[in-house]
């Protein structure tokens, strides 16, 4: 059996915000399914869906995204002013660079280059 995926899970707080934040990097319109789901279709890419959880965020994510730009700086600036952290430094070796982010909910991501 071969299965493939159909969507990636987000828990957060806030579906409805967090989708909008996601939408706003990777296109797509943000849909809400109530205040408890909501989710996104990025163009050429699987959906990003977004569960409430009571719970909050304890420990950096097992998993995260790395989202391909032209030039880092320039995409991290542009996601600071929709609410995303920073996170060091941008780190660049012989395969690119990548700048380490966090959504408004605190969920890791890289945009990378290379």
């Amino acid at each position: 059996m071969r299965a493939h995926v159909q969507e990636i899970v987000f828990d957060c707080a806030g579906p409805p915000a967090l989708v909008r934040f996601w939408a706003g990097l990777l296109g797509g319109s943000p849909v809400d399914r109530g205040d408890d789901w909501s989710y996104v279709d990025p163009p050429g890419f699987v959906r990003l869906a977004f569960q409430r959880v009571p719970e909050g965020k304890a420990v950096k994510n097992r998993v995260h995204l790395d989202l391909e730009v032209e030039d880092p700086d320039v995409a991290a600036e542009e996601a600071l002013r929709s609410g995303a952290v920073r996170v060091g430094d941008p780190v660049t070796d012989e395969q690119g660079t990548f700048q380490v982010m966090r959504d408004p909910e605190e969920n890791e991501f890289c945009f990378v280059t290379g």
